[in-house]
């Protein structure tokens, strides 16, 4: 197993190197610039904001002291938020993020597995092409459109629950966006939970067990363990996404999180800001596909000769 951890950490630098690198260079190729406002500022003060920034050196050098930077953990300086680092800005919208995020998780598992199997058992049934249906429909909806029909129908109309806002995590707070979260992830899961739970029940140790006599708790508990690797290889990216923000819901209700960070880092060119967030969802897609992996090798120990 230690071997198996080692090979996966090796695989990973070049793939972070990749995207850090890949990311800087792409940020600053879009059109603009951190400094660029309405009222033009006078070319002194212009110069002299580049020259404090770095921004005055050619881009090769940018990159060289980014990287060195990075080794370090430091992510550098806003260029949109004054006297306050990156890590700083991330440290704040981090566990607004990671706690709507952890909650649409849970509800996404929990309801996505059981709602798998209970179309796995009736197959062919009512609640089988009932699963279905709302599984298709919450992939089909996006989240830009199922945060405005919540927003009206339980904020604006109901008044059940306020459209936006954070509170400090109040739950009345959280129901929403944690349902628009959730619906679609849910459906994935119930989508591989079903198939993955239709093949190996119609394997031959499961027939062997029915033939046995074992009752149906005890064979849907070891069909489940078998049906697991398809819905753990799915959860490893999607808690990633999840728990680091999320680009739509984050602006679309107002939370101050990762996802809102990098939408106001990219309108105001924050080049650091941007690189940031970029830099930390990929740290946590290479950590949660790590943990997946592992995951993985426990349930299927063939895997760790992979």
């Amino acid at each position: 197993m230690t071997g198996f951890v080692l090979r996966r950490l090796l695989q990973a630098i070049p793939t972070l190197f990749l995207v850090v690198t890949l990311s800087f260079f792409l940020v600053r190729l879009a059109p603009g610039g951190p400094f660029d406002l309405e009222r033009p500022l006078a070319p002194s003060a212009m110069e002299n904001l580049r020259r404090v920034y770095g921004l005055d050196q050619p881009l090769p050098v940018q990159y060289g002291r980014y990287l060195a930077a990075l080794l370090t953990g430091d992510l550098g300086p806003s260029f949109s938020v004054r006297d306050m680092s990156v890590a700083e800005l991330l440290a704040r919208g981090l566990p607004v993020s990671m706690r709507l995020g952890g909650l649409a998780l849970l509800v996404a598992l929990v309801a996505g597995v059981g709602l798998g199997g209970v179309a796995a058992a009736r197959r062919g049934g009512l609640l089988d092409h009932a699963a279905t249906t709302l599984g298709t429909l919450g992939l089909a909806v996006p989240a830009f459109v199922v945060a405005p029909l919540l927003q009206i129908a339980f904020g604006l109309s109901l008044r059940w629950l306020p459209v936006g806002g954070w509170e400090d995590g109040a739950p009345r707070h959280l129901v929403l966006p944690v349902v628009t979260l959730a619906l679609p992830q849910a459906a994935v899961i119930a989508r591989l939970t079903r198939a993955a739970l239709l093949d190996v029940l119609a394997t031959l140790p499961m027939r062997t067990l029915r033939s046995l006599g074992l009752p149906p708790r005890v064979i849907a508990l070891h069909a489940l363990r078998g049906a697991a690797l398809p819905v753990i290889a799915y959860l490893g990216p999607t808690a990633a996404g999840l728990l680091t923000g999320s680009v739509v819901v984050e602006t679309i209700f107002g939370l101050p999180g990762v996802g809102r960070a990098f939408v106001d880092g990219a309108l105001n060119r924050d080049y650091p800001l941007v690189m940031g967030t970029v830099v930390l969802v990929a740290v946590f897609v290479i950590v949660f596909n790590l943990l997946v992996d592992l995951a993985t090798a426990l349930v299927d120990p063939r895997v760790r000769q992979a």
